[in-house]
């Protein structure tokens, strides 16, 4: 197959996944609409390499993996983490609910080795997923490579459905209060995230050197040293790269040394993305229609396993924090898909339940800002260091 041909086919896929996705308003994710155009292409005339063939090799992966984890570093606001404290505790206790009930329930029909595997996708997004894809395949667990990948493919069937009812029904008891003229909550909506804006170490440089090249040579250099640090300490402990690279995202941005969300101001996110979703969808190449009947039953246990543990755990902690059940779980469920599905589900609640601006206004106080963070915390954050670390156990 010609390069051409092959990178046209593949990002067609990822299009007409995101059409489908579009259309059924979320219902139907778009990552699941491309995984079966996927496998329907494995299981007739795609060629087992196609991924690299259309001009994605694993080295230019792993380059947009350390400078896609770096980026997500530089979302970190501790203003934001300030103002939604409670939810930060509530959604790592939900995420911490996953881990407990597969390390305990999840025993009894599945094994060490598959727990390990599991529990970082159902905390986080494609990142996550590719690391314990990567990790399992390279521990010579080929089925195990594959389930890292089902399970985020499939997840979001589960977290897409109860995110919205649980919101509904947080929606409508704020509405009750509000229309009695009892609601003592936000009125209007807080900004979650902050204006981009040049970097302090280069705010006297002229506009016109602030280039797309120089904004990505300083990612570049952070998850570099990111990387080299990893090298330095691994004879005395081993810690994954990935994790250090989150972390001098977060450390660059707070002195000033990147901006925020540098590969969207280089223009660059788009294709970095798109590299990381057709590596990880390429990964199926390995599933046999044997195969996934395999692994439906470790799959789906896992997936109905991990969130009835987050919802235990996070039901408690909201309880104990002043949180209704209801939002709680709602913010922990956002483990299963992140931005942007977080803020479309949420908006689509709110326009679903009032077609008053001002009563939009304040679920959308309410909702919102919550969300937002509860994604951040357990997608960007929390899944990407539990993938570093349970990588290591494989």
């Amino acid at each position: 197959m010609p390069q051409l041909a092959a990178f046209a086919i593949l990002t067609f896929i990822l299009y007409i996944g995101d059409v489908a996705s579009i259309r059924t308003k979320s219902k139907l994710p778009s990552i699941f609409v491309c995984a079966v155009l996927f496998l329907i292409g494995y299981w007739t005339f795609f060629p087992a390499n196609i991924v690299e063939v259309a001009g994605i090799p694993t080295p230019v992966v792993y380059l947009a993996m350390y400078l896609l984890i770096t980026n997500m570093g530089t979302l970190l606001s501790v203003d934001e983490l300030r103002r939604q404290w409670r939810t930060v505790i509530v959604a790592l206790l939900g995420i911490a609910g996953i881990a407990v009930m597969l390390f305990t329930v999840g025993r009894l029909f599945l094994d060490y080795q598959t727990v390990i595997v599991v529990t970082p996708p159902l905390t986080g997004g494609v990142v996550s997923s590719l690391i314990m894809s990567q990790a399992a395949a390279d521990a010579g667990l080929e089925s195990l490579s594959v389930l890292a990948i089902l399970i985020y493919v499939m997840q979001g069937f589960l977290g897409y459905p109860l995110t919205s009812f649980m919101l509904q029904r947080e929606g409508r008891r704020v509405l009750a209060l509000h229309r009695g003229g009892s609601w003592t909550g936000a009125i209007k909506a807080v900004e979650v995230t902050d204006k981009r804006t040049t970097p302090r170490l280069f705010r006297s440089l002229p506009a016109e050197y602030d280039t797309v090249y120089f904004k990505l040579f300083r990612l570049g250099v952070v998850a570099f040293l990111a990387w080299g640090v990893a090298q330095l300490v691994n004879p005395f402990f081993e810690i994954s790269p990935f994790v250090l690279c989150l972390i001098g995202g977060v450390l660059a941005s707070s002195l000033g040394f990147l901006e925020r969300q540098p590969l969207q101001l280089a223009n660059s996110f788009g294709f970095v993305i798109m590299v990381l979703m057709l590596f990880i969808l390429g990964g199926l190449n390995r599933a046999t229609p044997e195969m996934l009947l395999d692994l439906a039953g470790p799959m789906f246990g896992a997936i109905i396993v991990g969130i009835l543990g987050m919802y235990v755990f996070s039901v408690i902690a909201g309880k104990l924090l002043g949180v209704t059940p209801a939002m709680a779980f709602a913010c922990s469920l956002t483990a299963l898909y992140g931005f942007p599905a977080d803020y479309v589900i949420t908006n689509e609640v709110v326009n679903a339940l009032t077609e008053d601006e001002g009563e939009r206004e304040v679920l959308s106080a309410h909702m919102l800002p919550p969300m937002l963070v509860a994604g951040f915390v357990t997608v960007t954050m929390v899944s990407v260091v539990l993938a570093g670390v349970f990588a290591g156990l494989l």
